[in-house]
């Protein structure tokens, strides 16, 4: 298995890489993109509660970890994403996150406790973006007013988000639409 690296932009790991697999793909979110999202959540990342589904190479998850978030898990359906995380994760000596692999929605665990922030970026062709929206929302997984970052190759309208989501930010970098939306309280 060949690795590639992406490094971490900023804070207690700032410059730290962590591996990513060479697998089919696999997209970590560009360096640009990733500087231009934890801006928009600078006032919020302290503290917080995140889910990174579909992790991949994880940088998401560890960039948030790196920025103060309290917790992080991050779940991923491939085997050999969920054992090189979890490599990277004993690496970093983080004990504020858990990893673990499941297809997603529908085998993910159930929640304990709201997350304040998700990284939906899913694998483009897969179709999963808006069904993980609506599976989050359905079931607990959002805490009231939560933020989600949604990464898609094709541009996503308000309309195509449960009802109580609206969109802060969007942006595009490429081929990338990239989104920060809120959830407001029903």
């Amino acid at each position: 298995m060949q690795h590639g690296y992406v490094r971490i932009i900023a804070g207690t790991w700032r410059g730290r890489r962590i591996k990513v697999p060479d697998i089919k793909d696999l997209r970590p979110t560009p360096d640009r993109v990733r500087e231009t999202l934890f801006n928009w959540l600078s006032s919020t990342i302290q503290g917080s509660r995140c889910l990174d589904l579909f992790a991949g190479s994880g940088v998401l998850g560890f960039e948030a970890l790196s920025r103060g978030a309290s917790y992080v898990e991050m779940v991923d359906q491939s085997a050999e994403v969920i054992k090189l995380l979890q490599e990277e994760l004993a690496l970093f000596k983080a004990d504020n996150a858990n990893i673990y692999q499941a297809k997603v929605p529908e085998q993910l665990r159930p929640v304990v406790k709201p997350f304040d922030i998700i990284f939906l970026d899913p694998p483009y062709q897969a179709n999963l973006l808006l069904p993980s929206c609506r599976y989050l929302e359905e079931n607990g997984y959002l805490a009231d007013s939560a933020y989600i970052y949604l990464e898609a190759r094709e541009d996503i309208k308000d309309n195509d988000l449960p009802a109580n989501w609206r969109f802060l930010k969007s942006k595009k970098a490429g081929q990338v639409h990239y989104h920060l939306a809120i959830r407001e309280k029903k």
